[in-house]
Parts: C-alpha cells; structure tokens; sequence
C-alpha cells in the first residue's frame, strides 16, 4: 500500500488529466523497489510519475540479457575396462588454441588392448593440454581443457604468424656470403700440399676396403603398449599351456564351388561378400558343440563349460594383432557371420574396436592364409583351451576315388591345451571341421 504522499502524487492531475493505469502501476513497481534506487536517480524517478521515461529505468534494474554460456571443462582419462588401469598417450591431434567439435578427438591415449580418443565433451576452444607424447597417464587423470561454446581464436592468430615467420626466413641467406667470404684469406698454403699427399698408401686402401656403398645404419623404435603386451601374453601362454598341435588337410573344391555360384546373389541382396571364414567360423562352431571341453577353460582346479560359442578372430591391424569376438556362432548364418566380420575388420583397421568387443570369446581361429602360409603351428589365446589355424589353398595332387586328381587343399591345425583336451578329443573336433567344410551341408542338419 502506497503512502498518502506517494498516493496524492500519483492521483494528482497533470494538466487537468488523470494518469493511465500504466503511470500507476510504475509507481507502484518504483515504491517497492525505493531501496535499490539512488539519489542519482530520483529525478529519473520523479519523471517516471509523470509519465516521461517511463518505465527504462526499472528495466535495467530488474532483468538483464542473457549471454551464450562459457565454461571451461578438465576433461579426464576414461576407464576403458575394469582391467585397464593407465595408458600411454601416443599421438595429440589438436594444439592451444584450435578449435574443436563436440565428440572429436583431441588426444589418443593407447592401452594394453586397444586406442583410446579423448573427445571434447562439446564445441569450443581448446585452452591447454595438460600431457606430453610419450607419457604414462592414469585414469582419472587430467589430460586437457576446453572452453565450451568459445569460438578459435588462437589458432588463426599462429597461421598469421607463420607468414612473417616465412619472410624473415631469406635473412639468413643473404648474410651466408658474407660469412663464407671471411675465411676466404685462410686458404692452405701451399707448401702443406706436400704433407698431405705424402700420406701412406695403406690408409687410403683401408678407407676403400670399409666402403660398401650402401647405408649400413640402424634404427631404434619404441614398442608401442599393444605390442608389449601382446608379447608377453603370447610368452606366457608358451610358459603355461601344455601346448600340442595336430594337423589335417580340406579339400575346399565343394566350398568354393558353393562360394563361386551363390557370392553375386549375396553381394546383391546383402551388400556383403561371401568368403571362407563364415564356413569355417560355422564348422568350429558345431565341432564346438559336440566337443564341448574345446570350449572350456581352466579356472585354478575346476573346469568351467560354456552353453554358448563366443569365436575370437585373429585380425592384422596397424598397430598390432587384434581379436574381436564373434558372439553367439551357434545362432548366426553365413551372410550374418560375414557382415560382422566385416564391421569388426574395419574397426579393427581404423583403430576404433572397443575393449568390449575384444572381452571374452571360447575359442580363435587364425588365418594366416591370407598371406600365403602354407602351414603353421598357432599359439593358443589364454584362458581358452585351444585355437584353430588356417593356411593357404594351394593345388596339390592327391589321391581320389582311387586316381590322382589335381585339388585346391587347405592344412589345417589345431593347437590345444593337453592339460584339458586328450588326443582323441582334439583329432575328433579336427576331422569335424574337415568333413563341414569339404561338404557344407553337413552344417545344416545340425
């Protein structure tokens, strides 16, 4: 409720004419807001009664404008699994100053397993880089900072720089005359020609001898953290497995006449390419099944069974040797098992597989016939119990129905643990894969 003062000078007439209900209702806003207005204001206030600027100075004491939020955020090392504890960052793709994107990659920290992309969590400026090519980070830790909703500034700023950093470039070249023109009057004299052509012959033989004409250098390279890890898996599945491999031959003339007559219906219907890893992937998997302690693992005194077929797959990739896994080959047809080994290469190619994608898995396969072996003895991918190894087709004589015929032969072998898996098992499990693949519609009537 209003004084009587402030009452009688709101209902006062001006120039004989009563004030609009606005006039009324400002001088109401003015009275509860009295406290907050300075004596510099008070004729602002006073012509605010009168109906004169009227409301412009409540205004700018009771809002203000609302500006594009900035926020500087620490971004950290995300846990990639349980078992990974630290990481080594080997490449920083952004600098001070650059601008980025929200999702893309500022800096790649690799692991044990796989690379990790630490990605600015929204659009903005990058404003420090808290790690160094090279060094050993924990997760949790700080590894750089960005100014969310900021836009580049910095960056053009150093390209701007590196013009004038171009042209002051030719200075030193033009001082180099006069620096070669100084110890020009130093020339040899001439009486110490003699003394140099008087050395023994014997010498200059020598320098002869030692020059091959080619580089006789050598190069060191840091190991990346995949590779050493890698290693030493590989090194301790050798020190424990009792590792023992056996070894058969497919002909694969059945198989890649089925894989010549249906691969353009597939490509057309599927978009995908019809190869000899799904076979193979499809065979292991119902040898699996009747054999089921190649499936197993070893846990201290106990034998853990899986109802399930998880088939690692061996996978060259830029920075080392990758298994992605195949999860539920039981359930899954030819055209499926061919799509995910297609998404799983180029992941594995470009270096995006997630840790998940690598966890678990019964049993590998390995093909090192894409590269031409002819045959091989695989090293087993602990915990699992045994791995399967494929090689080259290469046409060989044998022996058929009594002739000798000229046939596309695969060998195959199959490393197991002989702590688990006896004799009879593995060469059992081996002559199953045989008899799929040599004629794939065993498979089906499983």
């Amino acid at each position: 409720r209003l004084p009587p003062a402030q009452v009688s000078a709101v209902t006062a007439p001006q120039d004989n004419a009563m004030l609009s209900r606005a006039a009324v209702l400002r001088a109401c806003v003015l009275s509860l807001r009295q406290p907050l207005v300075t004596a510099a204001s008070a004729t602002s206030r006073r012509q605010a009664v009168g109906g004169v600027r009227p409301i412009a100075a409540v205004q700018s004491r009771l809002f203000h404008r609302s500006v594009t939020a900035r926020e500087e955020v620490t971004v950290t090392l995300p846990r990639p699994a349980e078992s990974i504890s630290e990481g080594e960052v080997s490449k920083i793709e952004k600098a001070v100053g650059d601008a980025v994107g929200q999702d893309e990659a500022v800096v790649i920290v690799e692991t044990d397993k796989t690379s990790v992309s630490v990605s600015s969590p929204g659009a903005g400026v990058v404003t420090a880089i808290l790690v160094a090519e090279g060094e050993t980070v924990q997760v949790g830790a700080p590894i750089f900072k960005v100014n969310i909703g900021a836009t580049g500034g910095a960056a053009p700023k150093k390209a701007a720089e590196a013009p004038k950093k171009a042209a002051e470039a030719p200075k030193p070249a033009a001082e180099a005359p006069k620096k070669a023109a100084a110890p020009a009057p130093e020339a040899p004299k001439k009486a110490d020609a003699p003394k140099e052509a008087a050395k023994p012959k014997a010498e200059a033989a020598t320098t002869v001898a030692t020059s091959t004409g080619g580089s006789r250098g050598e190069t060191r390279e840091k190991m990346s953290r995949m590779r050493i890890r890698t290693a030493e898996r590989l090194k301790e599945s050798q020190n424990v497995a009792a590792m023992l491999t056996t070894f058969n031959e497919i002909d694969m003339s059945n198989l890649m006449d089925m894989r010549n007559t249906y691969k353009d219906d597939i490509l057309k219907k599927y978009d995908v390419k019809l190869g000899f890893m799904s076979a193979f992937c499809k065979a292991a998997a119902c040898a699996l099944k009747e054999q089921p302690v190649v499936n197993a693992y070893m846990d201290g005194k106990e034998i853990v069974y899986h109802d399930y077929v998880d088939i690692s797959v061996a996978v060259a990739s830029p920075k080392g040797l990758v298994v992605p896994v195949l999860r539920n080959v039981e359930t899954m047809s030819f055209v499926q098992i061919e799509k995910e080994l297609a998404s799983l290469s180029k992941k594995a190619r470009d270096g995006n597989l997630a840790i998940e994608e690598m966890d678990g898995g019964t049993f590998t396969i390995s093909n090192g016939g894409v590269f031409g072996s002819l045959m091989g003895t695989p090293i087993i991918n602990p915990p699992q119990t045994a791995i399967l190894g494929m090689h080259g087709i290469f046409d060989r004589p044998i022996a058929h129905k009594g002739q000798v015929v000229i046939r596309p032969m695969m060998y195959v072998a199959l490393t197991y643990d002989h702590r688990l898996i006896d004799g009879r098992e593995a060469v059992t499990f081996l002559r199953r894969i045989k008899s799929a693949v040599e004629d794939p519609r065993n498979m089906l009537l499983d």
